[in-house]
């Protein structure tokens, strides 16, 4: 359990690198470096969101934090614990502490299994209450989320896409954990009902203390819920910071370009979109020194060859960038 100046997940020099397999004797020829070496933390009640392309790896290191996925190596903290080398036997406490929210609420249920044993799956699998418990339970959670008691004897198929993304919450509360990992939970939403969601979110929190990763690649939603914002690319954290700094004085040129592209409500403001030149490059064969130089419009010959690291320009702001 995390102490209040505790954080609940701390998370040092994380990597995931996948083998690329080659032949009929499936050879490693290569490796694809999805997350390359990523540290950050997450207090109590907090939220950190975790912003980037698609393909950056925001994925990866999300289902890495959980350990859904083996980490190549770096270390996994929660509540003061280093779970990196657990077994599965060893970690299984720790399953009802850290749950996770999937991108699709229709394909991360199961569609031969009624809402309510969904969300009681995790307290069958636990071992928590008897069946009596277990369906008062699920009834209040389905209450807490939204959506009625009367419904726990429908399938998936029978309810919006909205309504399945509360049950998939409904059922990431079930066991009372302190971490959640959003794996854009609202991006597969009508932007009205994100809006609903995020509220949700945002109640649960205040109401359970819970801390989020909020994996996002929406600025907007973003700013909306998070507290801390960790900006990657290319498998690296390249900026990090408050919300309010990241949105006011950003400082890596990513980040700037990310922030140029959010939409703005008002159509008498014109925002001076900065489009960046060039695909990303490959995670299997990632550029040298700076990952982000083939595409910066400020690149100086030392970003070719050196890596810049994550250095603290400001109290609580850090950012990899040579010329900050």
């Amino acid at each position: 359990m995390a102490s209040a100046n505790q954080p609940v997940l701390e998370i040092k020099d994380l990597k995931k690198h996948f083998p690329v397999k080659k032949g009929v004797l499936r050879r490693t020829v290569g490796q694809v470096y999805a997350v390359d070496g990523i540290s950050f933390a997450i207090g109590v009640g907090e939220t950190l969101g975790l912003v980037g392309e698609s393909g950056c790896g925001k994925t990866t290191a999300g289902r890495a934090v959980l350990r859904l996925i083996e980490p190549t190596s770096g270390s996994i903290v929660v509540g003061g614990t280093d779970i990196t080398h657990l077994s599965k036997a060893e970690l299984r406490p720790y399953r009802s502490q850290m749950q996770i929210i999937f991108q699709d609420p229709f394909s991360s249920l199961n569609p031969r299994m009624t809402a309510g044993d969904i969300v009681g799956e995790p307290l069958l699998v636990h071992g928590v209450a008897n069946r009596k418990e277990r369906s008062e339970q699920i009834a209040a959670l389905f209450a807490r989320v939204g959506l009625r008691p009367a419904q726990m004897a429908n399938y998936p198929h029978q309810f919006s896409g909205g309504q399945r993304q509360r049950i998939g919450i409904a059922r990431a509360l079930a066991l009372g954990p302190k971490l959640i990992v959003g794996d854009e939970p609202v991006s597969a939403l009508d932007v009205s009902i994100q809006a609903q969601v995020i509220n949700l979110l945002q109640d649960l929190q205040r109401e359970r203390q819970l801390s989020y990763l909020f994996i996002s690649h929406n600025l907007a939603v973003v700013e909306h819920i998070s507290h801390h914002i960790a900006v990657m690319y290319l498998g690296r954290i390249v900026e990090y910071a408050d919300t309010r700094s990241i949105f006011t004085r950003a400082q890596h040129p990513y980040t700037e370009a990310l922030l140029s592209a959010v939409p703005v409500p008002d159509p008498a403001i014109r925002r001076h979109k900065r489009v960046l030149q060039g695909d990303v490059p490959s995670p299997v064969k990632p550029p040298s020194g700076c990952h982000f130089h083939t595409r910066c419009p400020y690149a100086i010959p030392r970003c070719k060859v050196e890596s810049p690291p994550l250095r603290e320009i400001a109290p609580g702001h850090h950012v990899s960038c040579h010329l900050r």
